[in-house]
């Protein structure tokens, strides 16, 4: 798990290095991205005790990818080295007892502790991922292909807003769900295989369409 971690947090570094080359000077408010993914997230699950709602849980596995991403970032908070963060994760984690709470209250607990400690929590991110059906191989592969897709978002002009996030009436989320599925997540190349079946469709739908 440490060197699945140290690859995750080293990814989101390079990532975030390349939005902001002095991103953990800045301090960004990473806290806050993570709890209003919170609330995404609740949007796709529903809500509304009034109407006819069906979980979307493709999309809410997505928004739990996203929470991952701001809450890593925000560990790095005073500098900490990678492999430190890793060892933090990992500890915490290591004795966790799922309380067994759903979705929503998982996805609850951890936006409280987002808002109260302007922090993220390992722990609560853990009951939130395993109440959405996901272990620590899901969210590896599934981190990896959205960290692929935010590189490929920034090699296609996303930060000059010239990036087209909906192909073809669906956005580039849903295509990423669809085209990792059949790769080997285990392959040396899988991320490098994730971004070319990204550009393939990307030319298909929005460049040549």
């Amino acid at each position: 798990m440490k060197q699945a971690l140290i690859n995750m947090l080293t990814m989101q570094d390079r990532m975030n290095r390349r939005v902001h080359e002095h991103w953990i000077e800045q301090d960004f408010e990473w806290y806050r991205a993570a709890w209003i993914e919170c609330g995404e997230l609740i949007e796709h699950y529903g809500y509304k005790w009034w109407k006819k709602q069906e979980a979307d849980m493709e999309q809410v596995r997505l928004e739990i990818i996203d929470i991952w991403h701001f809450g890593m970032s925000a560990l790095f908070r005073g500098g900490k080295p990678i492999a430190q963060i890793a060892a933090e994760i990992e500890a915490e984690v290591a004795d966790f007892v799922p309380r067994g709470q759903g979705v929503r209250e998982a996805t609850e607990a951890l936006a409280l502790h987002c808002l109260q400690t302007r922090g993220f929590s390992a722990a609560c991110f853990w009951e939130l991922m395993l109440s959405a059906g996901l272990d620590f191989n899901s969210l590896y592969s599934a981190y990896v292909g959205k960290n692929v897709l935010n590189f490929f978002r920034q090699d296609n002009g996303y930060k000059a807003g010239s990036y087209v996030k909906n192909w073809a009436g669906r956005e580039d989320n849903e295509h990423l769900v669809e085209l990792v599925a059949p790769l080997d997540k285990s392959a040396e190349d899988f991320a490098d295989q994730v971004y070319r079946a990204l550009e393939l469709r990307y030319r298909e739908l929005v460049v040549e369409a």
